[in-house]
């Protein structure tokens, strides 16, 4: 048959979901025919019985090391005589052989116990106190000794709530745990997932604890059913929720505890101190590679802060790092070509799985395990010039800090703002109408939105915009970035949403994996982007207002970037208030706390932010 155009085009946009069904197939028809299931239950020190499934390969002739994952999400499904359909952490991975071990925590799906979100480590620990660091070294120690054939090296993964147990398994970890590697794991719930600076994250938060948070009475191989929105529009379902005190008893009905947890703790206090597992990564033993994605909507603060606290506190443990441009997962779920409508001219996840993380846990549970598997200290994807780069050290420290300073008339620059003119600009934020952050009809927290085009934000009156000239010469920003904002505000509260924007030529050339009707010429390409709950400015501990009227210095922590502006783009930043739904609606109006704001409470507020040399407001970059 003689394929037209129109087959062509039927066949590019079908190809990629067909390409990866058939690996699902042949993943499935490998596993069975490769694999020999067997389900246990695992006793805890404290008697507690996890509900463990163990795929073994049937062929003998060698010893395997395991491959264990814990998770809060089903080990499903469950029966001897039902298979996963895809196992471990790559195809790659699974044809090369392992023992791979699934584990439902403490409390979830067909495990005994209770479960606790982010439960706190015990510092110290008598011989039966449990925690999920010593139920991992029970695991790890069961397997080892009860599933034939294995090597006695074993590895851990996860992503995301998975990748914090990988986390937790390096604390105090079991001799036979070799190889770590935790992929965008949660960190710490007040910068990760929920909250950003004390921010609220709405959709993400609401839309999980609805379901997620629902209490189990009893082990059972099912979880709590998806929350019904009744409308695609989260925009307005979120808006006619009205202030976060309704949530109750509109939906929750008082039964999802840590909804009520979070209500009860607005500010940085013991209990979330108590879930960072940051200072507990300390004498790390096994080899740890952490994962994330640029563009990662959930826990992009979780990779650069676990890689970088065991980097500081383990100067002898061989600890790397994998950023990629990927959504949450992406280098585990998709090929990694795009993101939205971006492209990143590569399969970025197809390079990443056999040449990166299959090299690392070969190395060690394969291997000899001695010396390092040939990675870099950090192997980094570089967006906008859209090419793998390695480094010795990340942050790099070959890095020139710069300001970009905002200017008058919109005007954004490396030179110090000059005198004159009204010295800032204003805008009405109201609570009432907030900026969307998506274009998109959607009830959630789409990952696309991390390099959603920004020219429908750009165009409202409450978003302030600020860019450079067209760029002469490429300019490539690597490692954290600081908004440092001088604003005022008629109100006693605001948040500051900071956004920085890659603004493609008008000339710039077409995506071949977007609809002919997609253009990218003028595309505003958000790069990076962080929330600032005002009250926190000087402490997440102790909140404090604004007083009306009166210039405050506010600094907005953007997280690290690795990303080139080319020449002829511009460089563009964004400040606004509302982030809508995205980050729940401040009322502008200081209450002690704001989910128990009521309706009045809710006002309109003018905000400035200045740019004269006394009171600038700039974003500090590192320059490669």
């Amino acid at each position: 048959m003689k394929l037209n155009l129109w087959h062509w085009l039927l066949l590019a946009l079908w190809w990629p979901a067909l390409t990866a069904s058939a690996q699902t197939l042949s993943d499935s028809a490998y596993i069975r025919e490769n694999y020999q299931k067997t389900e246990h239950q695992v006793p805890m020190r404290d008697g507690t019985k996890l509900f463990t499934v163990v795929y073994a390969p049937k062929d003998k002739s060698q010893k395997y090391p395991i491959m264990l994952n814990r998770t809060p999400y089903s080990v499903a499904p469950y029966g001897e005589d039902k298979y996963k359909t895809s196992m471990g952490p790559s195809t790659d991975m699974l044809r090369e052989g392992y023992i791979f071990a699934y584990q439902d925590v403490r409390g979830k799906y067909m495990s005994e116990g209770e479960f606790v979100n982010m439960a706190p480590l015990k510092a110290k620990k008598g011989k039966k106190d449990i925690d999920e660091s010593t139920d991992t070294y029970d695991a790890i120690a069961w397997l080892v000794k009860n599933v034939p054939n294995n090597n006695g090296r074993v590895g851990q993964w996860g992503i995301s709530y998975p990748g914090y147990y990988t986390s937790v398994g390096l604390v105090g970890s079991h001799p036979a745990l070799k190889a770590s590697s935790p992929q965008a794991p949660v960190t710490d719930w007040f910068w990760d997932d929920f909250h950003h600076h004390g921010a609220f994250f709405l959709p993400h938060a609401f839309n999980f604890l609805a379901s997620f948070g629902q209490p189990r009475p009893q082990p059972s191989p099912t979880g709590g059913p998806r929350f019904n929105h009744g409308t695609p529009d989260g925009y307005d379902f979120f808006l006619r929720l009205g202030p976060l005190s309704n949530a109750n008893d509109l939906y929750l009905k008082n039964n999802v505890s840590f909804w009520n947890d979070i209500v009860q703790h607005p500010n940085y206090d013991f209990f979330w101190q108590a879930m960072d597992i940051r200072p507990h990564l300390k004498n790390i033993k096994p080899a740890v590679m952490t994962v994330g994605g640029w563009f990662d909507a959930e826990n992009l603060f979780g990779a650069l802060e676990t890689y970088k606290t065991i980097e500081k506190n383990n100067p002898n443990t061989y600890n790397t790092i994998v950023m990629g441009p990927w959504f949450h997962g992406g280098w585990s779920r998709s090929a990694g070509e795009n993101l939205g409508k971006v492209s990143f001219r590569q399969n970025t996840s197809e390079f990443y799985r056999p040449n990166i993380e299959a090299k690392f846990f070969r190395h060690y549970l394969k291997g000899t395990g001695k010396g390092t598997p040939g990675l870099p200290e950090a192997y980094m994807f570089n967006t906008g010039a859209n090419q793998w780069r390695e480094f010795a050290a990340w942050p790099p420290k070959n890095t020139q800090e710069r300001m970009l300073y905002f200017g008058a008339n919109g005007k954004l620059n490396f030179e110090q703002p000059a005198a004159g003119g009204t010295g800032f600009d204003e805008f009405i934020s109201d609570p009432a109408k907030p900026v969307p952050f998506s274009e998109e009809t959607t009830t959630g927290m789409t990952r696309e939105y991390m390099t959603d085009d920004q020219r429908f934000a750009s165009r409202r009156p409450d978003v302030l915009v600020y860019q450079t000239d067209v760029l002469t010469d490429d300019i490539t920003l690597a490692g954290e970035i600081l908004s440092a904002l001088n604003i005022s505000t008629t109100g006693s509260d605001a948040d500051w949403v900071v956004k920085l924007i890659d603004v493609y030529p008008d000339t710039a050339r077409q995506n071949a994996h977007n609809p002919a009707n997609v253009k990218m010429g003028g595309y505003q390409q958000m790069v990076r982007s962080e929330v600032m709950r005002g009250r926190f400015r000087n402490s997440y501990e102790k909140p404090e207002p604004f007083t009306p009227n009166q210039v405050t210095p506010v600094n907005v922590p953007l997280q690290d970037v690795l990303h080139t502006f080319k020449k002829g783009h511009r460089i563009m930043v964004q400040v606004q208030s509302t982030w809508f739904p995205l980050v729940d609606r401040n009322p502008q109006k200081y209450v002690p706390n704001i989910y128990e704001a009521k309706a009045e409470d809710y006002q309109k507020a003018t905000h400035r932010v200045y740019h004269t040399p006394q009171q600038p407001s700039y974003l500090k970059v590192k320059v490669l």
